[in-house]
């Protein structure tokens, strides 16, 4: 199932078992799976998602789907039609669950709760996203380089990249960037913002990366390592510069 298609389902439209949709009662079973269902429709909705079958196709970009809400869902996409208010803060959303969602991020509520940490999140497409982080998922593979990602978002950045597209350009000095992460990091030095903080010597940084690299001096943790001598390094490109004394240009272990 699509990430589009799983990040407007919420915990109570959830089958216990599979977290499919419309799946908690026992009034109606799958011959397949041997699941339950809430409606009388579900078993062919279920057996479609066992066959993959997608019979609801959009008749302006061909995505196809296996259940017409989520049709009718991303429709309003091509439409920009946005029915769902949000009577706080007047945001509009396409799927009523993503209203829901939403209206989370007001009172602080964070129903979704990941299994393999503490973490919890306003919105399902949020955890789906965070859950791929622990079981090493990335399901948008790059057709040009084999590179994969776990967000369709940074696939879509990182082909900037083969084209040479640099479609995201800085206010204040036009420079421009191939993905939208390195003009915020770029914005940040204009701004002389550094919102990551170290914990142990309030040392700050404009990269949460450059503050990972700075805690290894804390930690003494050295997770690069030399493959001809063994010396570890807490940063990559000083492994690198280093193996070049040796005369090779492996990468480290």
């Amino acid at each position: 199932v699509d990430e589009e298609d799983l990040a407007g389902i919420r915990p109570s439209d959830q089958c216990s078992q599979t977290g499919d949709s419309d799946l908690t009662c026992k009034s109606f079973n799958s011959s397949v799976s041997n699941k339950s269902f809430t409606k009388k429709s579900s078993p062919n909705t279920r057996l479609r998602l066992h066959s993959k079958e997608k019979s609801f196709k959009c008749s302006i970009c061909n995505k196809s789907f296996t259940q017409k809400r989520y049709i009718t869902a991303h429709l309003r996409l091509h439409s920009n039609e946005k029915p769902f208010k949000c009577s706080v803060c007047s945001k509009s959303f396409t799927r009523k669950s993503h209203l829901e969602d939403h209206l989370h991020t007001h009172n602080s509520e964070k129903p979704f709760k990941c299994v393999y940490c503490d973490k919890s999140f306003t919105m399902k497409s949020y955890l789906i996203i965070h859950s791929r982080l622990h079981i090493k998922e990335k399901p948008y593979k790059c057709s040009i380089c084999s590179k994969s990602f776990i967000k369709k978002s940074h696939l879509t950045e990182h082909l900037h990249s083969h084209n040479n597209e640099k479609p995201f350009r800085c206010s204040v000095c036009n420079k421009s960037f191939t993905q939208k992460g390195s003009l915020n990091v770029h914005v940040r030095l204009h701004a002389n913002q550094k919102p990551f903080l170290c914990s142990f010597c309030n040392k700050t940084f404009t990269q949460k990366g450059s503050l990972n690299v700075h805690l290894r001096l804390h930690s003494k943790e050295k997770p690069f390592k030399c493959s001809i001598c063994n010396k570890s390094f807490t940063q990559k490109g000083n492994c690198t510069v280093h193996l070049r004394l040796h005369g090779f240009e492996e990468p480290f272990k």
